[in-house]
């Protein structure tokens, strides 16, 4: 089936590296689909760059918004999106160029399928390498199961089950999206294939925030635990 398929892209200063995860989705196997880049108050020449790709290619759309986070930009790029899968790349990362093929088979073999995943890699820009080497033989420098809105594939149905993201959120969105999906009794399928490549830098996120990051994903899960206390005892 000709599934249309909505590529949501956050970006917020990604002048480096946003082209090349543009790239990635446009050079798909699949079609049809359509790009929306969701510059979250860019400062940089993202915006430039973007309108440029847009201006060369009708599949691509820019949308803007005042920064407010990665979560609020996923939420605006689902509700400016038609299609009827739904995927996100982050601005500095890469896809495999048949990630959507085969995803989409993954569909069409399952009608009850909500949601799916798949693995994702690491991998280190030259100015890291040391740090690279550190991780080669560690669970870091392998594929990773990809619980992260990079590898997910789902139903625009899910995200009417489930609800958008959590926009008090700033680095765990994913993480308390796909708790609540389960909470929620969703069908989700984990593949095994490395379809989607992480980039680590000097200016990820999860970097340069780590102490926050930490502290929101504990709060996450006390939600999580917490929700399920009171559905169990609503049995």
């Amino acid at each position: 089936m000709n599934h249309l398929i909505s590529c949501i892209v956050p970006v917020y200063n990604g002048e480096r590296y946003i082209e090349e995860a543009l790239d990635s989705i446009l050079a798909q196997a699949w079609r049809p689909l359509e790009v929306l880049v969701v510059d979250d108050g860019s400062t940089d020449r993202t915006g430039d760059i973007t309108r440029d790709v847009a201006k060369r290619t009708p599949e691509v759309r820019v949308l803007t918004q005042k920064n407010a986070g990665p979560a609020v930009a996923r939420n605006t790029g689902l509700a400016g999106c038609g299609g009827e899968l739904i995927c996100f790349l982050d601005a500095d990362d890469l896809w495999h160029p048949e990630k959507l093929v085969r995803q989409v088979a993954r569909f069409d073999a399952d009608p009850k399928l909500d949601y799916c995943v798949h693995h994702i890699q690491n991998f280190w820009e030259q100015d890291l390498a040391d740090e690279a080497e550190s991780y080669r033989d560690h669970a870091r420098g392998q594929p990773i199961p990809g619980y992260v809105t990079q590898c997910l594939m789902a139903r625009r149905q899910a995200f009417e089950r489930v609800g958008d993201f959590d926009q008090g959120l700033q680095h765990g969105d994913s993480m308390d999206w796909f708790l609540r999906a389960r909470a929620t009794g969703l069908v989700g399928d984990l593949m095994p294939d490395v379809l989607s490549y992480r980039r680590m830098h000097e200016g990820n996120r999860s970097r340069t925030q780590a102490s926050g990051s930490l502290d929101e994903f504990f709060g996450i899960l006390k939600q999580s635990i917490d929700r399920k206390r009171v559905a169990e005892g609503a049995v």
